[in-house]
Formats: C-alpha cells, structure tokens, sequence
C-alpha cells in the first residue's frame, strides 16, 4: 500500500521521500527518494512535514514512532495509514500531542489498486492536523474519498466498522457461490460474476473482483483456508463489550474460522475475493497469524 501510495504520490508532482533499510530501486527509478534513517527523511522534508505510515498495526507502529518522533518538529503531522486498534490511535495521539506532533489515525480503504489510482481516507485526529494533511490526502483519494470523522480514534473506528462489513459481504459472495457450483447444473462461474458485473442490484467492485479473480485463476486450485490480521475479532470484542448486536458480523468471523477447517468452496471464493482486493496470501501464513495475535496493544 505504502508503496503504490508514494508511486501515485510522484505522479501527482508530490516530492517524495520514504525510510527503507534495503533501498528501493524500482521505486527510486520511478522518482521516489528514499534513505536508511529518519535523521535523512526529516532533513528531506519541509516542515510541516507530512508522513504516512505503512506498517502492521502493533509494536511496529511504536517502533516507527519512537525512531522518528525525534527528528520532527512541532506542527508536523504522523499519520497511521494501517489497521491499528483505534484505542491504541487514541494513546498515541496523546504521546504526541504532547510533543507538539499531529499524530491522524488514517484508516485507508481500496485495496492496493485503490492506494495505486485513488484510496479512499477516513481520518481521526486533531481539525488542525487534518487541516494540514487535506491536500496531500485529496491528491491520493478518489472524489469523494476523503472524510474527516472527527476525535482521535474514531478514523481507525470507523475503518474497523468497515472491515466488518467487508467480512460479511465477502462471506456473502462465499455462500452464493458454494450454492452456484453444487446446485445441480453445470453453470460458468466466471460468466455469472461478469454478467451480475453489468447491472445487477449486487454489483460492485467485490462482485468485479470476483469475476477478474475467476479468469486469472481456478477455484479449485486455492486453499480453501481465509488468512486475518485480526480485527474484525477486536470488533465483536467491542461489541460485545457495548452490548450491541451485529449478528451478521459475527456470523462472518465464525465463517471465516470455520473455513480453515472446512474445504468448502466458499472459503476459496474468500480467499480470492481477500487477494484481489488487499493481496492477501492464498492459504495459511505464519506471519500473518502472528500479526493477528500481536496486532492490538491495548485492552477495552
């Protein structure tokens, strides 16, 4: 994401600088500038300085923080463009804050062709930080794709709000399509998902994906196991500690548990529904699993 970003960034005469320990060149070809430490990024950069950041929600977050903070100055802006617990956003907005930095939880929608031709930003955070970063965040959005939520927190929220109903839709073209391929007729999947493409009540990008994903690639050859980084699981834990009822929701992450056992169809729709839109792995993924228990830093 963080890379197709900084790509579109460039394009759209933006001066871009991104950290990397390894170097970049196929993004420095392109016109990205990169460097090894944050002293160099800063020194780049004139203040304010706006930054984005892409790295799995948890430790690494804080990590990226810790080594940067020090070479900002006051009136910069961080933002968080990952999947981090809203709660954690809310801390480290404080830490910050304090230090003079506007720190913007940044939930970020589109997937990574979205992050490559226009995402989709719903921010949290200080007005006057937001303020500040608008531009930059307009130039990268689709129109209309740029929302300012409000508290700090609440842009990481209402990304997790949306990732829940990612899970249910996607388990809904899941089921639809276990029903398709075992209903008694010898039916084209890839032709159903390209027609219900073209006018249908449930078109979409979702249904798209699937009709793209069918042509690259046979269903019968992915796993029929759904990788997670886990936070949907930390929004029925919200859930049900506000006693709020989000049955479908709920449903979605028992489905997607069961489908690491089940060999069923739907999972394998899942799975490359997951792909298509944010190149999640086909099968299992032991860094994934991982992320998904180190994700979320602080309790409700």
């Amino acid at each position: 994401m963080g890379s197709h970003l900084a790509l579109q960034a460039v394009e759209k005469g933006m001066y871009v600088v991104g950290h990397s320990k390894h170097g970049h060149p196929d993004l420095e070809a392109e016109g990205v500038h990169t460097t090894d430490d944050y002293v160099s990024l800063a020194s780049r950069l004139k203040p304010p300085r706006v930054i984005y950041l892409s790295v799995p929600a948890g430790p690494a977050v804080d990590e990226v923080l810790d080594a940067l903070t020090p070479s900002l100055d006051k009136g910069d802006v961080v933002m968080d463009g990952g999947n981090s617990f809203y709660l954690d956003s809310i801390g480290r907005e404080k830490e910050l804050r304090e230090e003079g930095i506007y720190f913007l939880d940044c939930g970020t929608s589109g997937g990574v062709a979205g992050a490559r031709t226009g995402a989709c930003f719903m921010v949290g955070g200080q007005r006057e930080g937001f303020d500040i970063a608008e531009p930059v965040l307009t130039a990268l959005a689709v129109e209309g794709g740029v929302l300012y939520t409000g508290a700090p927190g609440s842009g990481h929220y209402v990304k997790l709000v949306h990732n829940g109903i990612e899970f249910v839709m996607n388990h809904g073209i899941g089921d639809g399509v276990e029903l398709l391929l075992h209903g008694g007729f010898d039916l084209d999947l890839e032709a159903i998902f390209e027609n219900w493409s073209h006018g249908s009540v449930i078109r979409g990008w979702l249904v798209e994906l699937m009709a793209e994903g069918l042509k690259e690639k046979k269903l019968e050859t992915i796993p029929p196991y759904v990788e997670d980084t886990g936070e949907v699981d930390w929004l029925m834990q919200v859930a049900v500690d506000r006693e709020i009822s989000v049955p479908f929701i709920a449903l979605a992450v028992m489905e997607l548990f069961q489908s690491r056992y089940s060999g069923q169809d739907s999972a394998r729709a899942v799975a490359l529904l997951r792909h298509g839109y944010g190149g999640h792995p086909f099968g299992k993924d032991e860094h994934i699993a991982e992320e998904r228990k180190a994700g979320r830093l602080t309790k409700l």
